[in-house]
This record gives C-alpha cells, structure tokens and sequence, in this order.
C-alpha cells in the first residue's frame, strides 16, 4: 500500500454520512469510445452515486473524509447489461418447477412427481425449461406423458424458449380445450391422427391455456422480481432490457423500487400494443428512481422459434414440411409499429427466421427507421437471408443478439435449415462489419442471465463444452472488445441509456463488478467460467460474494 492511501485510511474515523469513495488497486477493463480495450487503476465515485474521476495510476490528495475501498488487485468492469430478457419470468422460473436441462422425458416426469408431492397445495403446477433437442428421440412431451404422472392436477409446462407448452388433460379441460377447439392465428395445436390435441401448443396456441392459469398476485410478483433480482446482481448484471412489460408488472416493479426494494436497472419494453397503451396511461414512464426505471418502447412479435418450428423461414424447413408461423401480417406489423413510432415510442421486434427478418427490415424501411435517431430494433435477429444483411446498417436498426443461442441452437439450426442456408444464421461479425451495432444479451430465463459464457460463446462461438473445435462458422466470432462493447456500451445505447450507464466516465452511474480473473487475458473457457466477486450499483456494494471487508 502507497503512503498516500495509508494516510487516506487513517482519516476515516471521520468520515461523515455522505463522503466520496475511491476504489484503489484494481485491474480495470472497459472498452472507450473508439471501441479499444482501456485498462485503469481505479475510480473515484462521488457522493451522488456517479463516477468523478477514472484513475490510471495517478496520485491523489484527497480529503480525509474520502472513504477508501481496496479493490485486492482484483479485476473491474463496468456492470454487464444485458440487451434482452424477461425479468418476471426469470424470477418466476426461479420459484416455480424447473424442468430445465433434463434430458429424456422419463427425467421430466420424475421432476414433475417430485415436485407434485412436495407441493400439495398448488392448484396448478407451472413450470419451464424443457427442451427436446436434447433428448435422444427428440420428441415433443404429451399430455400422456404428464398424466401418467399427475393426472388429478393442472399442469403446464413451458419450453425452454417460451414459444411452445405441454398441457395434462386436467389443465386441456380446465382450459376447455377438446378435439373441436381451433388454432388461432399465429398459433399451432398439435394433433393425434384422430384429431384430439396431444397437449402440445405453440406460440399464439399458448394462451388457450395460459389465459386459464391464476395470475400472480402482487406479492407474489414482489417476490419474483427480488429472485430475479438475486440472480442477476450475483452473475454481475447491473441493467437489462425487460422485453414484454406488463401493467401488472410495471406495477411490482414501481412499488419495488419506490420502497427501495430493488437496485438494478431496467429498461423496459411494453408487451405489445395493449401494453403499451396500458402503461402509457399511467404518469411517470421517463426516467425514475435514479436511473432505475424507464418505458422506452414496445415489444412485437413477428414469428416464433427456430426449436418448436414456428420461426418463419423464406422457404420450408429442411426437417418438417412447414415455413413456421408469421404472427403478424405485414400490414399489421407495420399498422403497430407506425402507431408506437407516432407516439415517440422505441419499437422493438423479435424475428427469428429469414422471414420474419425481412418482414421487419421491410415495414422499418418504409416507416422511416433511417430517419433521425430511432434506434429501432430486431431482437434476435438469428437466421437471416444473406441479400437482407446490409439492411440493419443501411436503415439504421440495431442488432440485439443473443451469443449463447448459437452455442444452443448450432446443431438443431443445422438440422431446420440443412447446411446451404447458413450463410446468414447468427452473423455476428458480418453485422458488425456492415456497420450495424450490436447489442448482446441472454434472452433470460431462455438461457442462463450470466453473461460470461455470452462473452465466451461471442469471441469463440465454442459451447461450455469448448465444442466444436475452433469453433462454428468461426468467421463469425466478436473480438474481445467489440463483444465487451455488446455488453456495455452498445446494450446501452440500444436502450437510449449511453448518457447515463454503460462505461465508467465522469458524470455516468458507477456502476461496475470486481470478478477473479483477468478477462482480457484468459482463454474462451476460463473466460465463461469467471466469478463474480462484488457487484456495485451507483457507488453502492448491493451483491457480495462473501462478507464485505472492511475499508
């Protein structure tokens, strides 16, 4: 320890309520303004929460009130923002049946009987993760499969994407659902030769059930956003984009926040147009409680996902005689976004296939996305036609992409697609060459909120598994900085916040993480697996490994 930071120490018996802190010896990495790893020593946050001054080895006189934290020589970042999750439903999925990872249906019944008899007292058994690409025979669950274990009870058990369900025949019938009920439009109900439904919904089929499950009460929701908000401070996300906002939660979290409950930042995206005009009602959608808080837009949908065959493809899929479903005509997709682009609002639309893709950029082309600083967005943007890549840099549209979908999805995108109609799935670098910006994310709970795989998986395009070797349509991969700068700067600017969070600089939020290691200088895999230590939130310690020491 320096002389100066001994001397700063022994002043402060003193120290008043309010006080500026500096946080010494630490290994700081960010990316600037010119997209360049920076490194830097320290940080000097003022009493109002925000960055006064980013040290790069200088000394300091400073006055004796200036609280002290020694940073152990540990690495700093800037907080992780993440570009695109669902905040409710991450802290729901952490409170509710977790079918996630399993690996066979036998595995999923036997979750599902263990949970059904620990939880006697739920009317409606509700749970996600399920995924049958990882199963050998990878067949879609049915609602025989879940009888055969709980058939007394309701139960509704989403996949791991959120774009399909299975139903037992106890929650068909609750949801009065038999062999005559039809598909809406936008939605698929799989079907036995003989008609009746297997249990199987997808996409806009979905709410023929879900409308019948209970909704969550306000506490109930409290206590799902403090879940949500347990993980993502732990794994160092201090802001995410909350794609799909309802009224109720635009409620819980209001509350949340105004009682001092939560400390991480959303930025939030209405779930469609009647969400939009819900939470538009109501005064005070700018931002709120420090930053915390703030209605950018809305959230469309334009398809469904590549796994459960309903993202919309140009051409049919390679594996099953159908091009996926359109949620939205053209005329709709462009009647609602042009009515939340008349109001000011963000416009935030999530395609999956090639379709879909070119259906968006199309109805954003002719809207005027171009023009001015509209920052509209595609959210996944996953599988596009070659012919439509320059399209986000020429009219201006934000790339929001989701690296560990591609360490996810590679395999089972080979086998919708067949290996001609690569060229444009999951195009990371193509994008960023073209001029596009890039905001990365997770999809949470859809994959796992830790970022750190996300940056593994975008300078590697390599799974937890290090597969494949040198990784997939290696061409693609991010640089270090360009896939930092997807997590920081670029998540920032999508959502209007670049002013505010995003990099260390003076007059910004402090907010940043001490982690173990030395990002910018380990390998993919060490990378994925890095830990956080501390996570800071306008100069506050809100998450802590272990007991904080003292200063």
């Amino acid at each position: 320890m320096t002389r100066p930071a001994l001397l700063l120490v022994a002043l402060l018996s003193s120290t008043p309520a309010l006080a500026d802190t500096l946080v010494r010896n630490v290994t700081g990495v960010q990316v600037g303004a010119d997209g360049r790893v920076e490194h830097f020593t320290g940080l000097l946050v003022g009493d109002d929460g925000k960055v006064k001054r980013v040290l790069h080895g200088e000394l300091l006189k400073l006055p004796g009130s200036t609280k002290v934290v020694d940073g152990g020589g540990r690495t700093m970042l800037p907080g992780l923002i993440d570009a695109h999750g669902h905040v409710m439903e991450l802290g729901a999925g952490l409170l509710q049946l977790d079918v996630t990872g399993i690996r066979s249906v036998g595995e999923l019944q036997a979750r599902l009987k263990a949970y059904a008899a620990a939880h006697p007292e739920l009317p409606w058994i509700v749970g996600r993760g399920w995924n049958q690409e990882m199963w050998a025979d990878k067949r879609f669950p049915t609602a025989a499969d879940l009888d055969s274990v709980v058939s007394d009870r309701t139960v509704w058990l989403g996949r791991v994407d959120g774009h399909a369900g299975v139903a037992n025949g106890a929650a068909m019938r609750a949801a009065g659902v038999t062999a005559a009920t039809a598909a809406p439009s936008g939605g698929r109900i799989e079907r036995a030769a003989d008609g009746r439904p297997t249990g199987l919904f997808v996409d806009a089929a979905k709410d023929l059930i879900e409308r019948s499950v209970p909704s969550a009460t306000p506490a109930q929701r409290r206590t799902a956003l403090l879940a949500a908000q347990r993980d993502l401070l732990a794994k160092g996300v201090t802001a995410a984009a909350d794609m799909g906002t309802s009224i109720d939660d635009w409620h819980a979290m209001r509350a949340a926040y105004g009682e001092g409950a939560l400390k991480f930042r959303i930025m939030s995206y209405a779930a469609g147009p009647g969400g939009l005009k819900a939470i538009t009602a109501e005064r005070n959608t700018g931002w709120s409680f420090g930053d915390r808080l703030k209605l950018n837009g809305v959230k469309l949908y334009a398809d469904g996902a590549l796994g459960s065959r309903g993202a919309y493809l140009k051409q049919p899929y390679a594996d099953a005689p159908t091009r996926g479903l359109a949620l939205l005509t053209p005329a709709e997709l462009k009647a609602q976004a042009g009515a939340a682009a008349a109001g000011g609002w963000q416009i935030a639309v999530h395609a999956i296939g090639d379709a879909a893709n070119a259906m968006v950029l199309s109805a954003y082309e002719q809207l005027g996305s171009a023009k001015g600083d509209r920052r509209w967005r595609i959210e996944h943007a996953q599988i596009l036609d070659p012919a439509d890549l320059q399209r986000f840099a020429r009219d201006k549209v934000v790339a929001s992409m989701q690296p560990t979908h591609e360490t996810s999805d590679r395999l089972m995108a080979q086998a919708r697609l067949g290996p001609k109609r690569l060229a444009g799935a999951y195009a990371w670098q193509t994008l960023a060459k073209s001029g596009a910006r890039l905001a990365l994310g997770s999809d949470f709970p859809v994959e796992d909120p830790n970022p750190f795989p996300g940056l593994a998986a975008a300078v590697s395009r390599q799974g937890l598994d290090d597969q494949p070797p040198g990784g997939w349509r290696p061409w693609e991969k991010l640089t270090f900085a360009q896939a930092l700068k997807g997590f920081t700067r670029d998540a920032a600017w999508a959502g209007f916040a670049e002013s505010r969070y995003g990099s260390l600089e003076p007059g910004k939020w402090a907010d940043f993480i001490l982690v173990d290691r030395p990002v910018d200088r380990v390998s993919p895999h060490d990378l994925a697996r890095t830990a956080v230590e501390e996570t800071w939130i306008a100069g506050e310690r809100v998450w802590s490994r272990s007991p904080a020491p003292a200063r």
